[in-house]
């Protein structure tokens, strides 16, 4: 028996593979596995054609067996096995693929799916094994051959004795160090939930022998073990299924059991693409938001299968940020693997699937909110803040693809609705479409702002997330309706005669809103009269392109930047606090003063705005209550 090199390279590649390419040492038995259907579908193919084989698909398996005394473990097939020749050329160049040769042979046609390409996953064995055998017996053969290999350091093949054809895979683990425990690859369990990750819709039943107890006859008290030869995967695919013959009841289980979920996902789509790029997808849109949905620690992506194989448990780029709440499954052929399978080229396919779920996920949604409006509130509650950062990332290059997906609560209509039934149902005379920031809609439904608005019947739309501001003024309009926040300084409602009279007001009262201006000292950029406020004394207005809201956002924000708007006091000219404020100006400046920090105090908080003292704003509040 002549021992035999690896090639340079291969000794190169053998050894990066062990120590780099993989990122978890399990994959080893997903590889193991994936080859062993390889080598099944390579017959079953062939008797499709040959009578004389007298197999059918339900007489090929994978056997696992796990021998604790001797620590090896041992993946066996019925497939085409290989001869002397096909392991040295297999198994004795690495990179070498018999799968891929045999798939771009003329023999294949298209439609049969086959997994293995790429011939570098058997080495993965040597991550976990210190010694590597293969006994094979090709198929109308009678020789069996034995391969056997500790690494790097080269191979061996000799004759040996196989009764039945196919491959067995024996592993010889590694000791056990005080970071790594290979004693566990021996647990029936944790290879049974390897085989259910991994390997669960491998096409043949993947069997085991697994270990239970039972009461011994006439004694209940005591136990005996056994074992018991077990399926551990469930073979088909669900998303493989045709539609027909499922219900919505098995999308639902099958979320719940995959996804570790106990509630029902408010959404799931079944899709299947063909054309330029062929794929299966399950998609769910879970009914409630995870635990760490909004913190660093998610992780956004699908899970990704070629040919029912588990690559990739979270792949990112199947998914934008702003569906990241998307939970499900892409299984694929299309994609190009390279060294490993959990290691994906960034190429076309990949680009093409992602450009197909996420136009998917937006036809959904679409059909969502016009087909059931509460369950799309429903959603919009849990997942509408990462659609709306998706509009505003990127300078909005988004911004057509998800602004029909937003959806606003209406004040008249006490619902949610979106923008286009918003100016739908807008007055002729009304010239833009209001809004209003705050914290939740019953705080912003009162707000001062608003009274003229709602006096004349117009609708506005509340806005209570920190982006809304940025968002809006990124949109600018809605098919020509600009938007306007009801805390802008110009909502455009003022008729000529009005905005007039309310000029020569501001003429006549110059004096005293000089006054009151220097009263607030730098805290407002001006003090004019409102032609907004009926009921409410003073509000808070703001001029420029930073709004109320966004000093409000981008200071709450830890930058240490100090951000302010350019503050507008208006005064309602008909309330008797105004009248106060005329008579003050000639008996008292001192208590005018007093009165002007404290309506401008109210009005900040009415705003949501924090007292830039507080002490201050008591103090004064406690000298006018003990003057009467």
């Amino acid at each position: 028996m002549v021992k035999k090199e690896f090639q340079t390279e291969s000794k190169r590649i053998l050894d990066l593979m062990i120590n780099s390419v993989y990122t978890h040492r399990e994959i080893f038995l997903r590889e193991l596995i994936s080859n062993a259907s390889d080598a099944i579908d390579k017959l079953y193919f062939r008797s499709l054609t040959d009578p004389n084989i007298g197999l059918s698909r339900d007489d090929f398996r994978i056997l696992i067996t796990a021998d604790k005394n001797n620590r090896t473990l041992t993946i066996s097939d019925n497939g085409c096995g290989m001869n002397r020749e096909e392991l040295e050329k297999n198994l004795g160049t690495i990179a070498r693929s018999g799968t891929l040769e045999f798939k771009t042979s003329n023999e294949l046609k298209d439609d049969i799916d086959i997994i293995g390409q790429f011939g570098v996953g058997f080495y993965s064995a040597f991550m976990v094994s210190k010694k590597v055998t293969v006994i094979s017996l090709a198929y109308g053969e009678n020789q069996a051959y034995k391969w056997e290999s500790t690494g790097v350091d080269g191979y061996t093949v000799e004759p040996c004795e196989k009764s039945e054809v196919g491959t067995d895979v024996i592993l010889e683990l590694k000791d056990n160090t005080d970071e790594e425990n290979y004693d566990e690859f021996l647990n029936g369990y944790r290879i049974s939930a390897l085989v259910k990750k991994y390997s669960d819709y491998i096409r043949y039943p993947i069997k085991m022998e697994m270990e239970r107890t039972r009461p011994k006859k006439n004694n209940d008290k005591e136990y005996e073990t056994y074992y018991e030869l077990e399926t551990l995967n469930s073979m088909v695919p669900l998303w493989k299924r045709n539609k027909s013959d499922l219900k919505e009841e098995d999308y639902k289980e099958f979320y719940k059991n995959k996804f570790f979920d106990f509630s029902d996902p408010l959404l799931y789509v079944h899709t299947n693409a063909e054309g330029a790029v062929t794929y299966n997808a399950l998609l769910y849109v879970p009914s409630n938001a995870p635990y760490n949905y909004y913190t660093k620690e998610f992780q956004r992506g699908l899970q990704l299968y070629s040919s029912g194989v588990l690559i990739m448990e979270n792949c990112p780029e199947l998914l934008p940020d702003y569906f990241s709440f998307v939970r499900g499954l892409v299984d694929t052929q299309d994609l190009s693997l390279n060294i490993s399978r959990e290691m994906l080229q960034h190429d076309r396919q990949l680009k093409l699937i992602a450009k197909s779920i996420e136009k998917k996920i937006k036809s959904e949604l679409q059909k969502l909110l016009e087909s059931d409006r509460e369950k799309y509130t429903s959603f919009f509650k849990l997942f509408g803040l990462p659609i709306k950062f998706g509009i505003y990332q990127s300078f909005g290059a988004n911004k057509d693809l998800l602004k029909d997906l937003l959806v606003y609560h209406s004040l008249n209509e006490n619902k949610f609705i979106t923008i286009q039934e918003y100016v739908d149902s807008m007055k002729p005379e009304q010239p833009h479409i209001y809004y209003v920031c705050g914290e939740n809609v019953e705080t912003v439904s009162r707000l001062p702002q608003l009274e003229r608005i709602r006096e004349k019947g117009f609708d506005v739309l509340c806005m209570t997330d920190d982006v809304d501001e940025f968002l809006v003024k990124l949109l600018g309009d809605w098919n020509g309706k600009k938007f306007v926040s009801v805390t802008s300084g110009d909502l455009g409602l003022s008729e000529e005669d009005e905005k007039k009279a309310t000029d020569e007001k501001e003429k006549q009262y110059k004096e005293l809103l000089d006054e009151v201006r220097k009263a607030l000292e730098d805290k407002v950029s001006s003090v004019k009269l409102s032609m907004r406020l009926k009921s409410h004394p003073a509000c808070l207005s703001s001029e420029g392109e930073v709004s109320l809201e966004m000093e409000k956002v981008l200071n709450a924000m830890p930058t240490g930047i100090d951000v302010k708007a350019r503050r507008v006091l208006e005064l309602n000219a008909d309330h008797d606090v105004f009248k106060k404020l005329v008579e003050l100006k000639d008996t008292d400046p001192d208590k005018l003063a007093t009165y002007s920090r404290i309506l401008y105090g109210q009005s900040l908080l009415i705003e949501g705005l924090p007292l830039e003292d507080p002490v201050a704003f008591s103090e004064d509040l406690c000298r006018i209550m003990s003057a009467g």
